[in-house]
């Protein structure tokens, strides 16, 4: 075979990806950035105002808001779900019965889609007529209903939904690291005297550390960029108290709500410059994540 046919060989293998990455995601990318610095609002002729829309943003305290909210909504999520994902792992790695049902039970909600996921638990936490309410009436445990998508607690009820949605994703993958343990390191701890609290924290830990790594980097991500449920289940309200950046976005380049940071008005040119700053915030937190990792490596 001549050079030439395996570089079109290998050039047809990669283009569909290639066109299809450069369609949609570099072109939009290039496209927003364009009218960043444009007042345009999805009909007419943009306005060049230059860095207006970014004065504009900085003394939005809507903005701000939902970043302060994203923190929140992300470090909730990440402090349960990974602990959580982690503990199943250990269980789950273990010669237990059922267990390769169990693991497809828990890696079910990974599978089925956020918007249905997101319409079935504001079934269930609706403040009036909610199957929890109605549960937790109905055996005495509270004597009037509890608004679960109310101001108080909107973001606690979101992030449970976000764990219940990460879990069997970041489980799996702990999973993977755990098979990758030598059988060996715990039978030589055993021999030693080691109990199951010591074999844990000085072999199974250490040894998923590079995994952890990982899995630390994805979920930092994920949860940063998650808005879809919240979408679905609060549209950032009540008051924007589940506002989160990347919805604020949305909402700028598609408006659906007034509540919470939505625009009566397309603002495409506004809700680029959005996007780009909340881009910048997801990758200076990730940069500085990649930073402190590779310097505890180097501790360590």
């Amino acid at each position: 075979m001549s050079k030439t046919r395996k570089l079109f060989e290998a050039y047809a293998f990669i283009f569909p990806s290639l066109f299809l990455t450069v369609v949609l995601a570099i072109y939009p990318i290039v496209w927003a950035m364009r009218y960043m610095f444009y007042d345009y609002r999805g009909y007419g002729t943009p306005q060049f105002i230059g860095l207006q829309n970014f004065a504009r943003l900085f003394r939005d305290q809507l903005y701000w808001d939902a970043v302060v909210n994203t923190f929140v909504y992300s470090i909730g999520k990440i402090a349960v779900t990974l602990p959580l994902a982690l503990i199943l792992a250990v269980i789950l790695n273990r010669a237990i019965a059922g267990r390769q049902l169990l693991r497809a039970v828990y890696f079910m909600p990974t599978v089925i889609s956020m918007a249905v996921m997101s319409i079935v638990f504001y079934i269930i936490f609706n403040s009036y007529n909610g199957i929890l309410n109605q549960l937790l009436i109905k055996y005495g445990i509270i004597g009037q209903s509890i608004e679960w998508l109310g101001p108080k607690y909107a973001m606690l009820t979101v992030i449970i939904v976000a764990v219940w949605g990460g879990l069997g994703n970041y489980m799996i993958l702990f999973l993977a690291g755990l098979q990758n343990i030598p059988n060996d390191l715990y039978e030589s701890a055993s021999i030693d005297g080691a109990n199951e609290t010591q074999k844990f924290w000085h072999i199974t830990v250490p040894m998923l550390g590079p995994v952890l790594q990982m899995i630390i980097m994805l979920a930092i991500i994920a949860a940063l960029k998650g808005y879809e449920s919240i979408m679905v289940m609060t549209e950032g309200g009540p008051f924007g108290k589940t506002e989160v950046m990347y919805l604020y976005v949305y909402k700028q380049l598609f408006p659906v709500s007034t509540d919470g940071g939505g625009s009566a008005e397309q603002l495409i040119g506004y809700g680029s410059a959005a996007g780009f700053v909340t881009a910048l915030i997801v990758g200076a937190i990730t940069t500085l994540y990649f930073y402190l990792s590779r310097k505890l490596n180097r501790m360590y």
